[in-house]
């Protein structure tokens, strides 16, 4: 991205005052594709944000959303077209990496875990995300929103999974995912980025929802099984047709275990705080060393 010239702007008295420029507010950009956008809107509206008087330097990008869509119950699938921002496109270089997304008309920011591979926004230019819609949430309003809707985006943050802790495959055959509701996001991020699961021995995912109803990407498991990765379903609220794991994701684990080499194996975890502090002490009880358990935050 290049460098923005030093300029001198006159003093404003409002703590989030913008200037004065003929730019179009996001009330009307939200209506518009962005195709309809002159680049002096564009440029100027982002100009406007970073010369605004703020306490962050965070860049916004204006962008367009390209579909959204219900993923399970009160998860909606939404992308985002980036293909007119190389540059943001491009910064997207590891599986849980995250942003923060602002919706029309409302300052306050939501985070957001990319759901899609890196290679997605190389080839298609496009970002997607799996979002819980909560009620009073910048994320509910997001998930309110319709196709041509233009949100903006700030730029790539986070150093994702380290996998590189975890590699080669021959020194680490296991691998055990835990992922809980919409934290399943980043790690479909991580299996189709592709990690060397199918050089990998045992590689395993433990994926917790209430019931499958709230489970997304159920469509996804037998790729996903076919990358190399065994995917197992735990529900905490089943009905009584589920013949499955029931309960949490931890006590599930803690039923199957089998982990025969500690030194060998490596860990991923995306959820609930609490199951990601449990499953932590379980495993690094068992031997495992806490530099090879993962997390995007």
């Amino acid at each position: 991205m290049s460098v923005i010239p030093s300029i001198s702007l006159p003093s404003l008295p409002l703590p989030h005052a913008h200037l004065t420029s003929p730019l179009l507010p996001m009330s009307i950009l939200r209506r518009l594709p962005l195709r309809h956008l002159t680049r002096h809107h564009l440029r100027s509206r982002r100009f406007a944000t970073l010369a605004a008087v703020r306490q962050d330097t965070t860049v916004w990008t204006p962008t367009p959303i390209s579909l959204i869509e219900p993923a399970a119950e009160s998860l909606f699938h939404i992308s985002i077209d980036v293909s007119d921002s190389p540059d943001l496109a491009a910064s997207h270089t590891l599986a849980g990496q995250y942003l923060q997304l602002r919706v029309p008309d409302v300052e306050k920011p939501s985070f957001l875990a990319i759901a899609s591979p890196p290679s997605l926004a190389t080839a298609r230019g496009a970002f997607e995300f799996l979002v819980k819609s909560v009620t009073g949430s910048t994320a509910e309003l997001l998930c309110g929103l319709k196709k041509g809707d233009v949100v903006e985006l700030s730029q790539v943050m986070g150093n994702g999974f380290n996998t590189d802790k975890i590699d080669p495959p021959d020194d680490y055959p296991t691998v055990l995912i835990f992922a809980t509701g919409s934290g399943i996001s980043p790690i479909r991020s991580l299996i189709e980025s592709g990690f060397g699961a199918n050089r990998r021995s045992d590689v395993r995912l433990y994926y917790g929802a209430r019931n499958l109803r709230r489970m997304a990407y159920q469509d996804r498991f037998k790729d996903w099984e076919a990358s190399g990765v065994r995917v197992v379903p735990v529900l905490s609220q089943p009905d009584n047709s589920w013949s499955g794991e029931s309960g949490y994701v931890q006590s599930a684990f803690v039923k199957a275990k089998q982990i025969y080499s500690p030194k060998g194996t490596g860990a991923v975890l995306c959820g609930q705080k609490q199951m990601a502090e449990e499953v932590t002490s379980i495993l690094v009880a068992d031997g495992v060393s806490s530099e090879k358990i993962l997390k995007n935050f």
